[in-house]
C-alpha cells in the first residue's frame, strides 16, 4: 500500500542525504587494510615473527633503583622502524616468552627495532633489551641504536622475499 504522506519532498531529501553520507562512509571503509599495518604502495613486504625470550612476570630481584624505569616501561613492547618507531605491545606467552608477528616488513631493506621490558631496567636505564631476541627463529644480536630516550640499543636485520633473515 502506497502512503503518499511518507513520500513528501522533505522525507525524500532526508533519505537522499542519509544515502549520500552512507555511500561516502562506505568508500572510507576498506577492510583489507589494518590501521596497524600501514600501506606501502607497490613495495614488496614479508612476514616476520619476533620473539623475546624473557620472563612474562616482573622479577622479584629488581633493585629499588630500577623501580622508576620499570614503571615507565609499562607493558613489554616493541618499536619497529618500518612503523615509525611507534610503541606496539608484545603478546606475552607465559611463563618465558613474548612475541609478535608483522606482515608489512619491507623486503631487502635494512630495518631496525627496539624492545623495552621492565625486567631489563637493571641492565639498561630505559629497559631496552639487548639479548634473547629471535627474528624468524634467527637469534639476533644487539647491533644498532634506535631513537628513544637518547639512542637506545636495538637490533637491525634484512628480510628476503622468502622470509630468510640476515643480520
Amino acid at each position: 500500500m502506497h502512503r503518499p504522506e511518507l513520500c513528501s519532498n522533505g522525507v525524500r531529501e532526508h533519505l537522499a542525504a542519509i544515502a549520500a553520507v552512507l555511500s561516502v562512509a562506505a568508500l572510507g571503509c576498506d577492510e583489507t587494510k589494518s590501521p596497524s599495518s600501514p600501506s606501502r604502495s607497490g613495495a614488496a613486504v614479508a612476514a616476520v615473527r619476533i620473539v623475546f625470550a624473557g620472563s612474562t612476570t616482573r622479577r622479584a630481584d629488581l633493585p629499588a633503583s630500577a623501580a622508576a624505569c620499570a614503571g615507565g616501561v609499562g607493558a613489554t613492547h616493541i618499536h619497529p622502524s618500518w612503523r615509525s618507531f611507534e610503541a606496539i605491545p608484545l603478546q606475552p606467552v607465559p611463563p618465558d616468552r613474548y612475541e609478535i608477528g608483522f606482515t608489512d616488513v619491507p623486503v631487502s631493506t635494512r630495518v631496525s627495532f627496539r624492545i623495552n621490558d621492565q625486567n631489563s631496567c637493571d641492565e639498561n636505564p630505559t629497559g631496552a633489551v639487548t639479548r634473547n631476541i629471535f627474528v624468524n627463529d634467527l637469534r639476533v644480536v644487539q647491533n644498532t641504536t634506535t631513537p628513544g630516550n637518547g639512542d637506545e640499543p636495538g637490533f637491525a636485520f634484512t628480510v628476503a622475499p622468502n622470509g630468510t633473515v640476515t643480520q
